[in-house]
């Protein structure tokens, strides 16, 4: 009975360790946008969507792929929803086809591959870059890959420990995490 409280003890304090550490090198927020071949937004939050119609704006890549929208959105209503510009209209695509982050991959490795792309900046929530990182690299090799993470409002990873519906959203995260590392491991 001891040995397996001490090992229930040791899996606990692992996962706690890991579970901080994760959360102390979630990525910051980059104040100088990489330049790259295309821009690719997962769905999530507006300011996902903001951020990477601002980057398309600006001339930081050639194509924005939205991806994970729902079907009954649109181009024109996520124009809209993000004061996409004269390049939105002309230079955007929205991807329907992705359920989860895994999919926002392969979506986007296809949509990559038709434009014949060789670098992709990644937009996404901090919280959830290193998951999209791990997917998109595992679907994308021989791209390379440019991660630009937003923090998005409604979400306080400064004080984290603080909020408990955050750390409920980085525990669900972390969790993610752990079994994209495994699954994205296993399949190489």
């Amino acid at each position: 009975m001891r040995i397996f409280l001490a090992v229930i003890f040791l899996v606990l304090l692992t996962y706690a360790i890991g579970f901080v550490l994760f959360v102390s090198s979630l990525p910051a927020v980059s104040a100088t946008p990489p330049k790259a071949d295309g821009i690719v937004a997962l769905t999530g939050g507006d300011e996902r969507l903001d951020t990477a119609v601002a980057l398309l704006e600006h001339g930081v890549g050639q194509r924005l792929l939205v991806s994970g929208v729902a079907q009954e959105t649109t181009k024109e209503t996520v124009g809209k929803m993000s004061d996409g510009g004269a390049r939105f209209a002309c230079c955007a695509d929205i991807g329907y086809s992705a359920e989860d982050t895994h999919g926002n991959a392969e979506e986007a490795a296809q949509w990559a591959h038709e434009h014949h792309f060789h670098s992709l900046v990644i937009v996404t929530g901090r919280y959830h870059m290193p998951r999209t990182m791990r997917e998109f690299s595992a679907v994308l090799p021989e791209i390379s890959l440019l991660a630009y993470p937003v923090d998005q409002s409604r979400i306080d990873l400064g004080d984290w420990w603080r909020h408990p519906r955050t750390v409920q959203l980085l525990h669900r995260e972390y969790a993610k995490y752990l079994a994209s590392l495994v699954i994205t491991r296993l399949v190489r």
